[in-house]
Parts: structure tokens; C-alpha cells; sequence
């Protein structure tokens, strides 16, 4: 099982849960078609007023693509595919809102799921990093959603230094990334606890706010994703190179 969704018929609420502990809930293509399938499905579900969206395992709530993925590509230029693009509920036309709680690491493509959420939730033990750009790659889509979620300084701090540096919970909170650090082990919970609160309202209302925040915002993410496939082709690295990379990695990283 790659993801799990528990429904409370009581609250209105349901828990969906990256479920590839082994792999860090890395996403790979299987994992990619279940979450698109979640979000389509909750959004005929009336039971559902609410969702938290969390990862298993405690020590990441995503990393991103899973790096053993193989991502079949036209054989052409100007028609490339972004596996994780269509990854998140507002790319799936579902405005029912997303509580994320997140422990342990989020990073990289985790961005596609958290830009998309309505709010954050954190252990204090989370941490956020893009390590795109230690591995030869454009963070673009990422930065582009991090951008519209963070002061700019600070989305560019974290783009820029990759894998060296880690935001940290408090930090996060800091900066207005996350809305609240729970206590030890407790992001779910309180994630659970607020999205409880929300499904208990009417739906209606709670819906049209969601979509009118997001609208806020949208038009200029549609502007940045249309650049978004020219800089990624341009400036990445060979899968190669960026492998090579990878393998080569420093272990060690500044929390800040």
C-alpha cells in the first residue's frame, strides 16, 4: 500500500497518508496516480468536508520523486513531462482544504503537495530543504510555489543552498511557512484538530474560501509554470552528471 485514506464519517475528516516509509514516502508513478485518483475521488465524497494530508513512518513526510522512478519522456523538446505536476488537490480541482502535518523531513517534490496545502502543521522536528541545485538541477516549480508561500529571501535561501541547509520547524514558523509547531509528536493531531473544526462549518462557505485564496494567487503561479519547462531544460545537468552528483553528496547540513 502507497497511500491511506481514513475517512471519519463523524468529523468529516479524512487522513490521507503517504505510505512509503521504506523510501522515505518518496513519490514514485504508482504513488503519483494513487494521489491524483484521492483527490478526484474526495472531491464526490460529501462525507469529506476536510483533509489532512501527513507522511508514515515519522521521519519524512515526503522527499520528493522517488529517484529510482523511470519517467518516460517524448522524444522531443518541446513536450516534456513533469511527473509531479499534477500531483497536488488544487491541480485536481479539489477545494475542500488540506491541512498538511508534517514530521520529520519535507523536501524537494514534497513542495508540489505542501504549496498546494491550505496550511501547515509541524513537529518540531520537521525540517524543510530543495536540494535540486546541489544535484545539477532547476528548482522550478518548487521555488516558483515556495515564492508564493514564504518571504522571497527566504525561498531563495533554501533553493540556492540545497542540501547544505535545512529550515528548521521553528524557523518555518518563523517566516510564516508553517502555522503552528505542535508539541513532540503531535502535528497530526493538531492538524486533525483543526481540520475538524473546518468540516464542522457549512461546506459551501469553507469552499468558496478556499477557492478564492487560491485564486489570489493563482494567475501568477500559471505565469511562472509557463517558464518553468524552458529553465528546467536548460539548466539541468545529463541524469548522468547529476547522479554522479548524488553519489557525491556531503552527509552533513546546517540547521538553521
Amino acid at each position: 500500500m502507497s497511500l491511506g485514506i481514513a475517512i471519519d464519517k463523524d468529523t468529516g475528516v479524512a487522513v490521507v497518508t503517504l505510505d512509503r516509509p521504506e523510501r522515505l514516502n518518496a513519490i514514485d508513478l504508482g504513488l503519483r496516480d494513487r494521489l491524483v485518483e484521492c483527490w478526484r475521488g474526495l472531491r464526490f465524497d460529501d462525507t469529506v468536508r476536510a483533509v489532512v494530508l501527513t507522511g508514515a513512518g515519522g521521519r519524512a513526510f515526503c522527499t520528493g520523486l522517488d529517484r529510482e522512478a523511470v519517467v518516460p519522456q517524448p522524444d522531443s523538446p518541446y513536450m516534456t513531462d513533469d511527473p509531479l505536476l499534477r500531483v497536488g488537490p488544487k491541480s485536481n480541482d479539489l477545494w475542500k482544504p488540506v491541512v498538511a502535518a508534517v514530521t520529520g523531513m519535507a523536501c524537494g517534490g514534497a513542495f508540489y503537495l505542501l504549496g498546494e496545502a491550505d496550511f501547515l502543521v509541524a513537529d518540531p522536528d520537521a525540517t524543510f530543504f530543495d536540494p535540486h541545485t546541489t544535484y545539477g538541477m532547476v528548482s522550478a516549480y518548487e521555488s516558483m510555489l515556495m515564492a508564493l508561500r514564504m518571504p522571497y529571501g527566504e525561498a531563495a535561501r533554501m533553493a540556492l543552498m540545497g542540501s547544505a541547509e535545512r529550515l528548521s520547524a521553528r524557523r518555518a514558523h518563523e517566516i510564516g511557512l508553517v502555522s503552528e509547531v505542535a508539541a513532540p509528536g503531535g502535528a497530526l493531531a493538531a492538524a486533525v484538530e483543526c481540520a475538524a473544526v473546518i468540516a464542522g462549518y457549512p461546506a459551501r462557505g469553507v469552499q468558496g474560501t478556499v477557492r478564492a485564496l487560491w485564486a489570489a494567487k493563482e494567475a501568477a503561479l500559471a505565469q511562472a509554470f509557463a517558464q518553468a519547462p524552458h529553465l528546467i531544460a536548460l539548466g539541468n545537468l545529463p541524469a548522468e552528471r547529476q547522479a554522479e552528483l548524488f553519489r557525491a553528496r556531503r552527509r552533513d547540513h546546517r540547521v538553521r
